[in-house]
């Protein structure tokens, strides 16, 4: 077979396979052409003896999740939680023939071991900022899942000990890695719907019940290092595990929780590291003794170049229109420029003209960081120590502006916010800044992991 004929072939080839990922997406073909032009030539897999050693730190089901992913691209040597249960369960899961995964309750003496390369955070959010600067001080480089902190306040000391100590930190916004995503932001950051006006996410609302009474803490379960720095309160059920994002002591609600997702693309579309003035509406309110986290409301943000970024929940029985959510899906963002729109969720990509889409951006048009594989991605950063997809201040931003709406929830004001300074101004000012930081119960201080 003569060059030439290999070329045809080749390219025949590349075109079938581009037209089948096209239509299986639902991506237009010219970015698929590209994106499978960008694969052809992978990096390599490592060898065994080359594979770095990563402890998982919070063995639920999203922890859990993570080093199950990880585990094509490392070792996982050992897990830690303080619910006995979750960590045999990990142990089970994640242990290799013939080599059991060692098992920790208490995450300091994984940061300990000077064979652990890596942790994977997957524990509650209130817990996620003293194990990533425990391991930023330990050299250790960190998948933390998302959000990537509790407060405002906190993100200023990960950001710190993350660059002071040189290690790498991937937050787990994983649609950051997705293309569908990337796409939606390339085309609004250049213009295909005009000038961008607003920005509209909505989100899963919470949930909204109580009161709870206490029950007997489970066998195998540390409550008070659970509770960590949050106050001290009894054992109840629905405070702990997967309903910790329903109180604001360990989490934000779903303004936090699905915010750190679809927020984040929001953000990124956008351009600009946070807004200047927050104005939030709670649409009903916590039931006495019971979730504490606003489950139902609307909050506005105005950024300086004067885009409105509108976060809105959605019941399970509000389906949307057809020219909002194609798909009926429940959540997503709507990019909404001078010359049209875009909507982007995990299920679908749609424009008010599909030619918006179907026209290729030019050669000389602004391209954003590539990666759709998220843990690789991590793993690829940790060789070539170069910043991730999601770095820490990727994950510390986005962040903030999930807590500005939450603050702006709490206190039922109208906010002014300073970006460069990353502090409240204005007359309400003394109302919100108590909320960028909480005080932490002792010792689960930042003492407990040698910061200061």
């Amino acid at each position: 077979m003569n060059f030439d004929k290999r070329i045809q072939i080749s390219r025949r080839s590349f075109l079938r396979r581009s037209s089948l990922i096209a239509t299986a997406t639902g991506l237009p073909l010219w970015f698929v052409e590209r994106e499978v032009a960008l694969a052809a030539d992978p990096a390599p897999t490592p060898s065994a003896n080359d594979r770095p050693n990563v402890a998982l730190i919070g063995c639920g089901g999203m922890g859990t999740g993570d080093a199950q992913n990880a585990k094509r691209l490392c070792n996982i040597v050992a897990v830690c939680d303080v619910d006995g249960n979750h960590r045999d369960r990990a142990v089970q899961a994640l242990s290799d023939p013939g080599r059991k995964t060692d098992a920790f309750s208490d995450f300091r003496k994984v940061l300990e071991r000077d064979d652990i390369d890596a942790i994977i955070n997957g524990t509650p959010d209130h817990w996620h900022s003293l194990i990533n600067i425990g391991a930023a001080i330990a050299g250790k480089d960190i998948y933390s899942e998302k959000p990537l902190t509790l407060t405002i306040d906190e993100g200023k000391q990960v950001v710190r000990a993350v660059q002071q100590h040189k290690v790498i930190l991937q937050t787990g916004t994983q649609q950051r890695s997705t293309q569908r995503f990337r796409l939606a932001c390339e085309m609004v950051r250049n213009g295909r719907i005009g000038k961008l006006k607003e920005v509209t996410v909505w989100l899963p609302a919470g949930r909204r019940g109580g009161p709870f009474p206490s029950a007997p803490v489970p066998e195998g379960l540390d409550w008070d290092f659970w509770l960590g720095q949050a106050p001290k309160v009894d054992y109840v059920p629905e405070r702990c595990h997967m309903n910790f994002r329903n109180w604001y002591d360990y989490s934000g609600g779903t303004m936090t929780d699905w915010g750190a997702h679809h927020m984040d693309i929001g953000y990124w579309a956008i351009g600009l590291p946070a807004p200047t003035h927050i104005e939030g509406k709670a649409l009903t309110q916590p039931v006495p003794g019971g979730f504490t986290a606003i489950s139902d409301y609307e909050v506005r943000f105005t950024y300086p170049n004067g885009v409105i970024f509108n976060v809105r929940t959605t019941p399970d029985d509000s389906p949307f229109g057809e020219t909002i959510n194609p798909d009926g899906q429940r959540n997503g963002i709507r990019f909404e420029g001078s010359d049209g729109w875009i909507w982007v969720n995990r299920g679908s990509l749609d424009a008010s003209d599909l030619d918006l889409l179907r026209k290729p951006l030019p050669d000389d048009a602004e391209r954003l960081y590539v990666s759709n594989d998220h843990m690789k991605n991590f793993f690829d950063c940790m060789v070539s120590r170069k910043d991730p997809i999601a770095d820490v201040v990727t994950g510390h931003l986005s962040a903030t502006v999930c807590h500005l709406g939450a603050i702006a929830l709490r206190t039922g004001k109208a906010l002014e916010w300073d970006p460069e300074k990353q502090s409240f101004t204005g007359e309400n000012a003394a109302i919100a800044l108590p909320f960028m930081a909480r005080e932490m119960r002792k010792p689960y201080d930042y003492s407990m992991v040698g910061w200061s």
